[in-house]
Order: structure tokens, then C-alpha cells, then sequence
């Protein structure tokens, strides 16, 4: 690939890109991160990076598990998990990261599957395109340390029982003929067999990846947490806001364009002068 690539300290991945991006407006920034790396010791600045919209384009490789320092449990570790560092289980509930992506006011989300090729690369141009602050959560399994946290979604014939693709503008159906859809109960969600119990096509939900208020996209983010819903996949959230680094050249440009000196030969010619001989 024509690219530069760098490794940052662990967990400030999002402050070097942002300061790569605000630095070098034209640079297309993409930033990989772990679970543990991304929403740990970098959480602060991953919540930020969202809440600035700077126009990152941040993957999300979420095993639920620390696996570069060998096992210990991580932000997206369930209840329970048992791991090098929480022998007995752990007591914490963990991060869901569209629900911390949302949280910090961010305007693109996108989730994928390791496996699934053709379902990445798609939510991965998308994510390109998009101009802002951009998160992909890629689900992977550890085959070290914690393999087949993932296995429900990981084959073919498992994403097709399991999971739902959400395209922006078409109908919320799922499974293996697309038998399923799912519906608006009241302030939530419901799963419906179409054609049965009087339930046709047409009270099947539409997906609007482009709407502002993200209340529907979140409840599509957070589905299947072994509830009986699908695990949503594709670009779940995407919409347009002003950029933090279109903002501070904007904002450059105004005050510049009010000063009576632009650099800094005339910034010194503006206060006296004395020459000394």
C-alpha cells in the first residue's frame, strides 16, 4: 500500500492521529486499536475524539480480552468472564462501544465481522466516505486467549441465523430468506416472522443510518446480548457535523484575516521600532 503506518505508546492512539490529522488537514488517518487499548487506558481520548468529530477513520478490533499482555480481561469482558486476572469471574458489566460511541455525541458507527470479508470492506469505504469522526467495531475472536467469543457470527451460515444487515433506506429483514423483521413495541423492538400473526413486509421497520436523533440506531447497535435479536451489522449510524479540524482552520483563517500582521516579520513591525547602531 502507498501509506505510512506508525505504532503509538499503548492507549494514546487517538491523541497522535488527532494531532496527525489537526497537524496535516489532507492526511486520510486511519487508527487500529484494541478493546483494551481503545477503551482503557484510552478511553478518555476515544470518547473525545468522538465528541470533537475529528475526521478519524478509528477500527475498533474488539476480542473482549487482552490479548497482547496475555489474557487478563478487558472494558468489553462480560459479566462473569473468567481470565487471568479475574479467576473467579469478573464482577463488572462491560462497555458496549456503540453505547460509549453515542454517548460522546459521535456520528458514525459501523460494525463488521472479522471473517466476513465483503461485509467489511463495505462498512469500511463507508467509513472512508464519511467525513468525521468515524468508528468501526470489528468483531474478532483471540484464538489464543479467548477463541470463539464470536462464533455465533463468525461463518456464514452462523451470520445468517444470527446477525441482521442494516443498509440505510431498506427494510430491517434477517435470516436465512429473510423470514424475519423487526418491528416498533412500543419505545422498543420486536422480532417478527413475516406472514404470520398478522404481520406483513410493510410493518417491518426502515433503517435511516442518516437520522439524527440516534435513539433507533442505538437499539440496533445493542441487540444481541443473547436477548433473541440479531447482531447488527453494516454502517449503523452515519451523519453529517461540522469537523473539528475543518472548525480550527476556519476559525484560523477568520482571526488571521482581522490581524494586521500575518507572519512574523510584520507581527514585529507592528509595535516600535528601535534601531540600534
Amino acid at each position: 500500500m502507498a501509506t505510512y503506518g506508525m505504532n503509538t505508546i499503548h492507549g494514546r492512539a487517538a491523541a497522535i492521529a488527532t494531532g496527525a490529522k489537526v497537524a496535516n488537514p489532507n492526511l486520510t488517518v486511519w487508527q487500529v486499536s484494541g478493546d483494551g487499548d481503545g477503551l482503557a487506558i484510552g478511553g478518555n481520548h476515544f470518547i473525545h475524539a468522538n465528541r470533537r468529530n475529528i475526521d478519524l477513520n478509528m477500527i475498533l478490533l474488539n476480542n473482549r480480552i487482552y490479548g497482547l499482555t496475555k489474557g487478563q480481561y478487558s472494558p468489553t469482558s462480560p459479566r462473569g468472564f473468567v481470565s487471568k486476572s479475574s479467576p473467579y469471574g469478573t464482577v463488572e458489566d462491560p462497555f458496549r462501544p456503540a453505547e460509549l460511541c453515542f454517548g460522546a455525541r459521535g456520528h458514525f458507527f459501523a460494525r463488521c465481522v472479522a471473517t466476513d470479508a465483503k461485509g467489511t470492506v463495505e462498512v469500511l469505504k463507508a467509513a472512508y466516505q464519511h467525513k468525521g469522526a468515524s468508528v468501526t467495531e470489528v468483531l474478532q475472536n483471540c484464538v489464543i486467549f479467548n477463541d470463539h467469543c464470536h462464533d455465533v457470527v463468525y461463518n456464514n451460515e452462523g451470520r445468517k441465523k444470527n446477525a441482521i444487515y442494516v443498509k440505510h433506506g431498506e427494510k430491517l429483514v434477517f435470516g436465512e430468506n429473510n423470514e424475519f423483521g423487526l418491528v416498533q413495541q412500543g419505545f422498543g423492538l420486536k422480532v417478527v416472522e413475516i406472514g404470520k400473526d398478522g404481520y406483513t413486509i410493510d410493518d417491518v421497520l426502515v433503517h435511516d443510518a442518516h437520522c439524527e436523533d440516534n435513539t433507533l440506531q442505538l437499539k440496533l447497535a445493542l441487540m444481541g446480548n443473547n436477548d433473541g435479536f440479531p447482531i447488527a451489522l453494516g454502517v449503523i449510524r452515519d451523519v453529517d457535523a461540522p469537523t473539528y479540524n475543518d472548525s480550527v482552520y476556519a476559525q484560523l483563517e477568520e482571526v488571521s484575516g482581522q490581524k494586521k500582521y500575518h507572519n512574523f516579520t510584520e507581527l514585529l513591525e507592528t509595535n516600535d521600532i528601535w534601531e540600534v547602531k
